[in-house]
């Protein structure tokens, strides 16, 4: 018994050290656009002076709160794959993750015309 106490804890231990990080980027716009390289889309917190099309919705949960620049990264890589030359996020925040404090944020993926 105290073996599976322990085999338990070590799993709850792991899945707590690595998080169930998630980004959801949602295809929104009708047509095809090629991928982009994830290195060179912007993460911006303002709406662009340029004109853009919307290609997608974004929703992310679950990162650790300091843990910013890896949920920006995710962020672009899920992005690109719909052609985005931007992520415009606007909204974030942290909640109380019961075992620790969660990152979430709100946003489009873009493509400037």
């Amino acid at each position: 018994m105290k073996h599976i106490k322990t085999t338990i804890t070590a799993i709850l231990a792991a899945a707590l050290v690595s998080g169930c990080a998630v980004v959801d980027v949602t295809k929104t716009a009708a047509g095809f656009h090629a991928p982009t390289n994830p290195n060179t889309v912007q993460i911006l917190k303002t709406l662009p002076d340029r004109k853009y099309i919307e290609l997608g919705t974004i929703t992310v949960t679950g990162f650790a709160a300091n843990a910013t620049a890896k949920m920006h990264n995710a962020v672009r890589t899920k992005s690109a794959a719909l052609g985005a030359d931007a992520a415009i996020l606007t909204e974030e925040g942290v909640l109380d993750g019961g075992w620790a404090m969660e990152k979430w944020a709100t946003g489009v993926a873009i493509k400037f015309q």
